[in-house]
């Protein structure tokens, strides 16, 4: 049985010349920046699940998921 983070992470998809190779949702274009620039603008997860039908809850979890992974190891100097 696969994590919850594991069927999370099945939603984000790499698919050559769809919005440039950028990470994506579902193979739908959006990417998982468009997700966290909603997010980051202040647009509640409802409202971008009202604004973006397309769009599922898990989506935006997805989509946090995936992010977090990727900086795990990163870090921010001032």
């Amino acid at each position: 049985m696969k994590s919850q983070e594991s069927k999370l992470l099945e939603r984000i998809t790499f698919i050559p010349g769809l919005m440039g190779g950028k990470p994506t949702i579902r193979g739908n274009r959006f990417t998982v920046i468009d997700i966290l620039e909603m997010l980051s603008s202040g647009m509640t997860n409802k409202e971008i699940l009202e604004e973006h039908p397309i769009l599922e809850a898990d989506d935006i979890k997805a989509a946090l998921v995936f992010s977090t992974k990727q900086l795990r190891d990163e870090y921010i100097y001032e």
